[in-house]
């Protein structure tokens, strides 16, 4: 099948993967969005947001209509690398025998990732960046496709690891969830407090969406498309010669090369859901607030003057 006839395909199957979600999800459609394009882009995703919005049943869902394993690790100040990784241990023969952990599979959720010490989410960023991990000397490789979606709540960061600015960055979109409208909490509620459960149908296999992946990399992007990507991320760089007054004004620090890595393999996604063989600007514009905002590091001022990421992030198109 030629590249044009696997995209055509891909935009029908997309469809149909964004109504089977729906059966579950009622609305944010931009997050799921979001989250998708990172999975079909082979990123990693953050999600930020309070509690009870329903991440672990969306990543759940996202993992069933996508035909992936699924696990879930609740980071806690007590957990250990070896708890994620696996351990060996002694077998009846008295020979070492690994048992694998968690973190071989498809999809992880990486729940409240900042409540656990700084050496347990050194041993995820492993995976994350290598997709393999080493224990006791010896080297795993994890099953492909490999996606660590994280979250983070925004509020009660008593007793929190912030992560550091160098694991943010192996993100690909943090994700900010918010509240549901009206009518949106009211379907919530109508249907979660009875009887039925919807079934999700997987739609795709692993091996179909590192095929995709695949496809999505050798989409063409057209020179300037490439140059508007490079001079967005160079003018959140406030030393930068591209910097904008703003920028200079309530940025500390800018987003680096693989900030402009994402944006073009994100606005290949992007196109190619929407039906287009070649991302142009607005593809570029459309997923850059969710892969500059955790990049971009605010001063104080920005702080006092209540000058948001997005403000910034809007400044630079």
């Amino acid at each position: 099948m030629s590249d044009v006839a696997a995209i055509k395909q891909f935009v029908n199957k997309y469809k149909d993967l964004k109504s089977e979600i729906a059966k579950i999800i009622v609305g944010q459609d931009d997050v799921v969005n979001q989250i998708l394009i990172s999975v079909f882009s082979g990123g990693h995703a953050l999600l930020i947001g309070v509690p009870g919005l329903a991440k672990t049943l969306m990543v759940n869902t996202i993992a069933q209509a996508l035909g992936l394993d699924f696990k879930r690790i609740q980071f806690t100040p007590d957990l250990m690398p070896s708890d994620i990784l696996g351990s060996e241990i002694l077998d009846e023969d008295r020979h070492f025998k690994f048992i694998k952990g968690p973190i071989f599979s498809n999809i992880i959720l990486a729940d409240e990732i900042n409540r656990t010490p700084p050496k347990t989410q050194a041993a995820l960023l492993e995976a994350m960046q290598e997709r393999s991990v080493t224990v006791a000397g010896h080297h795993y490789k994890l099953n492909l496709p490999y996606f660590v979606l994280a979250t983070q709540n925004p509020i009660e960061q008593e007793g929190t690891y912030p992560l550091p600015e160098a694991q943010l960055d192996r993100f690909m979109f943090a994700i900010n969830l918010d509240y549901p409208s009206f009518e949106e909490e009211v379907q919530v509620v109508k249907s979660t407090t009875t009887d039925n459960k919807e079934a999700v149908n997987a739609l795709f296999s692993a091996k179909e969406i590192v095929g995709l992946q695949h496809l999505i990399r050798r989409i063409p992007v057209a020179d300037n498309v490439i140059e508007y990507a490079v001079s967005m991320v160079g003018k959140t760089r406030p030393n930068g010669e591209k910097a904008t007054d703003l920028v200079k004004q309530y940025i500390d620090w800018g987003a680096g090369p693989r900030a402009s890595q994402n944006l073009i393999l994100a606005a290949k996604t992007h196109a190619a859901i929407n039906g287009k063989f070649s991302p142009d600007i607005e593809n570029v514009q459309a997923v850059a607030h969710g892969i500059l905002r955790h990049r971009i590091i605010k001063n104080y001022k920005a702080e006092a003057e209540g000058v948001s990421e997005e403000q910034i992030i809007k400044s630079l198109f």
